[in-house]
């Protein structure tokens, strides 16, 4: 018989296992994929293995690698920029109520995006008697529609940079992003002193899909304001947003990328946690009954 070093064991051989651990492995297969490792994490929170808040963080790392600027990005036409083309006393009440931190500076077009103002170096204008806001501009940051998020992330950490404006394939101006806003899809929202609900920025329309016109709806949008704005005639009794329609028609909590119909409307899930639904995408299918013009 060949003898082997102390702790030593032959090349062709494997450690022993119990036969309660073969069992567990026959019976619980390591996950094999994202969906089932999430399956996994899913039924660890319905044990109490791990809070909700724990599996929400969790889902939201899976999201950022799979979601692109685009998908989060705030519209050019909601950006809030400064045009330092204009005297100074014409943007800076906007400045003063928005309580931003940084603001995209354009040169009388939304396109000519020429750097970035820092709320701080304001302080210089009423500290010195001349003041040239296109030497305090510090330089813009421009990424593609495309770039993920995960990506995204790891380039304002690295660049210690907090805001990048987004642009599409044509070179135009697409909007922009900030660092909290990719951080949310992690955390979830991030509230401060200066944020309050705006009911006009609830439902977004956005590139018409297949069947037509497509809306990007906040889930705690309020059934009414649904209604009134897609001229449709969804209730319950039961709840009051639209996120809580959802989350009623389907008996759980939905999750993201899931799609389906209700009334003839296709809804698409976009941003979803452990807890709750944030964002869906919303179009009309084939079939919807028209008002009555009667």
């Amino acid at each position: 018989m060949q003898d082997y070093p102390p702790g030593a064991q032959p090349a062709d051989t494997k450690p022993h296992r119990s036969l309660f651990e073969r069992l567990t492995a026959l019976i619980s297969p390591e996950p094999e994929n994202r969906s089932e490792l999430l399956e996994l994490l899913h039924d660890a929170h319905e044990r109490n293995l791990i809070d909700a808040d724990a599996l929400s963080m969790i889902e939201g790392v899976f999201q950022v690698s799979d979601l692109s600027a685009r998908d989060i990005m705030i519209p050019r036409s909601q950006m809030d920029a400064v045009d330092i083309a204009k005297p100074i006393e014409e943007w800076l009440p906007m400045v003063l109520q928005t309580a931003h931190s940084r603001f995209p500076a354009v040169d009388g077009d939304r396109d000519k995006v020429i750097g970035i103002l820092l709320a701080k170096d304001l302080l210089r204008y009423y500290a010195e008697e001349s003041f040239d806001v296109r030497g305090m501009l510090r330089p813009a940051v421009f990424i593609p529609e495309s770039k993920r998020l995960n990506v995204l992330l790891r380039d304002f950490r690295a660049n210690r940079n907090h805001i990048a404006i987004v642009v599409d394939e044509y070179g135009g101006v697409g909007g922009l992003i900030t660092i909290e806003d990719v951080l949310e899809q992690i955390v979830g929202d991030i509230e401060d002193e200066y944020d309050y609900d705006e009911e006009e920025d609830n439902i977004l329309p956005v590139k018409d899909g297949e069947f037509g016109p497509r809306w990007r709806i906040k889930a705690l949008t309020e059934l009414t304001q649904f209604n009134e704005v897609l001229d449709t005639a969804l209730m319950n009794d039961d709840v009051d947003t639209i996120g809580g329609l959802v989350a009623n028609h389907l008996g759980r909590m939905p999750r993201k990328g899931e799609a389906f119909e209700i009334d003839h409307l296709r809804f698409e899930v976009l941003r979803a946690d452990a807890r709750q639904v944030h964002v869906l995408l919303v179009e009309k299918m084939p079939g919807w009954p028209m008002q009555d013009e009667t």
